[in-house]
């Protein structure tokens, strides 16, 4: 167990910069570009980030800022905006292939009788109102909320969010935890329905988790695996082992 305590924590301090940018990417997302420190940590194992990241943020002044509210709760906050951040994974998958881009998600044209178009037409049609996307990096708060415009946000803040996590999935529960900060509203669940080429959920209306399709492979497994995810499943494995079973094959990276 002491070993296997050692290499966790040479996994945290391998991958702090990496977490270090994930943080800074969500309070980018986030309205005011804070997020209180107690929700961070509670989201800390679907991000990855260690236990003691409340006392890694004193190394990085540059990027974050601790302020104290009146009732004793403590608020990270962005200090500096990083343009080189404010790049969404579905933007960078635009610049490598377009077209699987504009296919992630789909905003019908509504129309009162039927057109009688031909499929390739249809898709064209229903292009107009999916093409442009929004950034989850830009000011959703602007949005009028029932707007196309405002969906289209949402679900790119959602996109974005699960490309942060470990696992690429995120319950209701994770979700609801920053609901408030990433302008979310209480229908996420039939949003997230209406886009069954990205998101893949779970469970019921009432308690669900949401994955990104292509971030799974065919039998369910997850294509790109983070140092601590392997770490986590090495984790499990010896877990799950009976007294005398001891397998040298658990202890391999």
């Amino acid at each position: 167990m002491e070993e296997l305590l050692e290499e966790e924590k040479e996994i945290m301090d391998s991958m702090e910069s990496d977490r270090v940018n994930k943080v800074r990417k969500l309070l980018m997302m986030s309205k005011n570009k804070r997020i209180p420190l107690s929700k961070i940590h509670h989201c800390r194992l679907l991000l990855g980030i260690p236990d003691d990241f409340r006392d890694r943020v004193a190394k990085y002044p540059d990027y974050f800022r601790i302020v104290v509210e009146g009732d004793g709760k403590r608020i990270l906050e962005l200090v500096n905006w990083d343009p080189s951040l404010a790049v969404s994974k579905l933007e960078k998958e635009f610049m490598v292939n377009e077209e699987k881009a504009k296919r992630a998600f789909k905003f019908p044209v509504k129309h009162g009788k039927d057109l009688d178009l031909e499929v390739e037409d249809t898709r064209r049609l229903n292009l107009l109102n999916t093409l442009p996307l929004v950034s989850p990096y830009s000011d959703g708060e602007r949005l009028e909320l029932w707007s196309l415009e405002a969906e289209k946000y949402r679900v790119g803040i959602l996109h974005e969010f699960l490309s942060l996590t470990l696992e690429k999935r995120a319950s209701i529960h994770h979700i609801v935890e920053f609901k408030e900060e990433l302008c979310l509203t209480k229908h996420t669940y039939d949003m997230l329905k209406k886009q069954p080429r990205t998101f893949y959920l779970a469970g019921t209306e009432m308690n669900w988790v949401v994955f990104l399709k292509d971030a799974y492979d065919e039998n369910g497994g997850l294509i790109d695996k983070d140092s601590q995810v392997i770490f986590n499943e090495k984790l499990y494995k010896y877990a799950q082992m009976k007294e005398g079973e001891l397998d040298s094959s658990v202890w391999k990276s």
